[in-house]
């Protein structure tokens, strides 16, 4: 089958296209999808240069195994079955969970589609069957390609922050994949949104949901008011991430599940304690994340954004363009 292999970590030369891997057989309680697309994302990227390890060398759960077919998001056609799974499973259309639970149990622990285990830049793809999630709907292969990884995390973030009916939630980073997909759950909650994002892309924004669209340059607390947002849905981080604290009220909640404009953050102790503020990190995902994102889709309730569609060859394109952010929702790759 066709398939990139990331090779080691480093650049967009460490990956590998490849016409000769050999198609993975499902093993006991696993499906092999034939993959239709894969979606783009940051934690690609972040774990083909090892991000995530403090030495640049590892994964979402430490040392990755090289070569690595990655791809944290998948969607495709049940072709096969393994050992114990319902043969009625073939031809359904999937797509596959990004954190996966740990079969260890383990509290709090999960291993990663595209880092633990190869994910979704392949033709094919042996996954539990568990994992894999029916969808009864029109979206093409790359509009549900879209949705795993950046939807789900949105999805854990506001469960994790509890939003609620008439809370204000502010949004950082609101036109990527994750923001867009925030900005439409946040609102099916019945909260107000206030995103932040280019200026360029606040009609997009007012459109899906978002009630205000404030400059990511822009002074928050010059422009919102000191202690006026119920909620941070965060995936920035940088430089400016102490004005964020500064716009929640008392007793306010802060998410955070990115730090695409730097992890190292500084903070004043007395901000947060004194205005009792509670910093919510949000990675592991229950397991019914995803089942509840697909019954929204099948209702209705989220709309795709698929901003490119790149062929799989074109990978380092795919990955340089969604580096430079100059789009709104999601970049995706045709495997088919």
């Amino acid at each position: 089958m066709r398939a990139v292999l990331l090779t080691r970590h480093g650049g967009p030369d460490a990956l590998v296209l490849s016409d000769d891997v050999p198609v993975p057989r499902p093993g006991a309680g696993e499906v092999l999808l034939r993959v239709g697309a894969a979606g783009v994302n940051n934690t690609d990227i972040n774990t083909r240069t090892g991000w995530y390890a403090s030495d640049g060398d590892g994964g979402w759960a430490g040392a990755l195994a090289f070569p690595r077919i990655q791809g944290a998001d998948a969607c495709g056609h049940v072709v096969a079955v393994g050992a114990g799974v319902d043969v009625a499973r073939l031809g359904e259309r999937v797509i596959v969970a990004t954190m996966q639970q740990d079969p260890s149990g383990e509290p709090f622990s999960t291993v990663t589609l595209g880092s633990e285990m190869d994910g979704g830049f392949a033709e094919y793809l042996a996954v539990r069957a568990s994992e894999a999630f029916a969808v009864d709907c029109d979206w093409s292969d790359a509009e549900l390609a879209s949705i795993p990884c950046a939807v789900s995390t949105a999805e854990n973030m506001l469960r994790r922050a509890e939003v609620a009916a008439g809370e204000r939630v502010l949004i950082t980073g609101a036109s990527g994949g994750v923001g867009t997909a925030a900005v439409q759950l946040a609102r099916l909650r019945g909260a107000s949104v206030i995103a932040v994002a280019r200026a360029d892309k606040a009609p997009l924004l007012i459109e899906l949901g978002a009630e205000r669209v404030i400059d990511r340059d822009a002074d928050l607390a010059g422009a919102l008011g000191a202690r006026s947002i119920d909620v941070v849905i965060d995936v920035v981080g940088g430089p400016q991430w102490p004005t964020l604290l500064d716009v929640l009220r008392r007793g306010g909640r802060y998410v955070v599940s990115g730090a695409i404009a730097g992890p190292m953050v500084e903070l004043d102790l007395r901000t947060l304690y004194l205005n009792d503020l509670s910093l919510l990190g949000a990675t592991y995902q229950p397991p019914d994340v995803l089942p509840a994102i697909v019954s929204a889709i099948e209702r209705g309730e989220l709309r795709p954004l698929v901003h490119a569609v790149y062929p799989l060859a074109e990978i380092a394109r795919a990955q340089e363009d969604f580096q430079a952010k100059d789009f709104t929702g999601k970049l995706v790759l045709a495997v088919a």
